[in-house]
């Protein structure tokens, strides 16, 4: 089955997308309320549910390779989306956002992300498509922003520097402060809005330069857009929920950066053999998984070993926003 030229699946998934999100906002989080954690668990555990069956409809209808292809990219996605929530932290610090309205800044912040990224793919294929070499160009960024996150230390965040939240501030009207979960309000019949909607906007802002590294990623596994498109998103849905079951511990995985530098670099170095020696996508996955395993448990062991000091950085670096939400906005 010829994935990316099958019309009637790309609605079918995009209807099906647009439903879920609809379910979520409209039935379970119609009511404001802070996310807990066996919440954000439950739907973690759905949306990985999901993404898996669609994975084995995919094996069912379409073959094991395309299959493959999946969930390497879904998994390299996956990855990826663990570094966005340690920012998301501080910005959600920087700016005091109250835990009762994260989820809803996320949710909307999503959205955006699925519209942003659909149109950079469909950028990317054409250019694929148009210009081949295009693809050295993607594997030497990939390469030079891995190089360059192993050996970034810290993690800097500066929002008031973001030039899409200057220029709106300069323009807008901003009220002083919250409005419940509300972005836009009426106060003395002047149209302002509220400190959240600038909290959005720099998210998707944020999102957007994450999505240079990660879609050029998935591009080194398979060029069928399709495959690209909904390993994409199956893993941003369930970076909400992600998000609130890693937000009081991401600053534990301490070597986790270090393995996605070296997934980036991997994958960099994968796009530019392409032509040359096409690595298989079965070895790709057994490295990525291999990677992040690693990382993962030496940083538990680290952790383990030095509790006190991951403490301490933690508490220096950034306060958590789950708990509490003391910033000015």
């Amino acid at each position: 089955m010829m994935l990316s030229g099958n019309i009637w699946l790309w609605i079918g998934f995009n209807v099906f997308v647009l439903a879920m999100l609809a379910l979520d906002l409209g039935v379970f989080h119609r009511k404001t309320h802070t996310v807990s954690i066996k919440e954000a668990l439950t739907w973690s555990a759905v949306w990985i549910a999901l993404a898996l069956i669609f994975n084995a409809g995919i094996y069912i209808f379409s073959g094991p390779e395309p299959a493959l292809q999946f969930f390497t990219g879904y998994l390299i996605e996956k990855s990826l989306s663990v570094d966005n929530i340690f920012v998301f932290v501080l910005l959600f610090t920087f700016f005091g956002v109250p835990a009762a309205y994260q989820h809803r800044v996320l949710f909307w912040g999503v959205l955006g992300a699925l519209v942003m990224r659909g149109l950079m793919i469909a950028l990317g294929a054409v250019l694929l498509d148009t210009f081949h070499w295009i693809i050295y160009l993607f594997g030497a960024f990939l390469i030079f922003t891995g190089v360059r996150m192993a050996f970034h230390k810290g993690e800097e965040v500066h929002p008031e520097r973001n030039p899409l939240l200057k220029l709106v501030r300069r323009v807008v009207p901003v009220t002083k402060d919250y409005e419940r979960d509300r972005f836009v309000v009426r106060q003395a019949s002047q149209l302002m809005i509220t400190p959240l909607l600038l909290v959005l906007l720099v998210v998707e802002t944020t999102d957007l330069i994450f999505a240079l590294d990660s879609i050029p990623a998935i591009f080194a596994v398979t060029q069928n857009t399709f495959l690209v498109y909904t390993s994409n998103v199956f893993a941003i849905l369930g970076l909400r929920s992600l998000y609130f079951v890693f937000a009081n511990t991401i600053g534990k995985f301490y070597y986790l950066k270090l393995g996605l530098a070296v997934i980036l670099s991997y994958v960099g170095v994968k796009m530019v053999l392409a032509d040359i020696y096409p690595i298989p996508t079965i070895l790709s996955l057994a490295i990525i998984a291999v990677v992040l395993a690693i990382a993962i448990v030496a940083s538990v062991i680290r952790a383990r070993r030095l509790p006190e000091i991951d403490g301490e950085t933690k508490e220096e670096t950034v306060s958590t926003p789950i708990e509490s939400s003391q910033g000015k906005p």
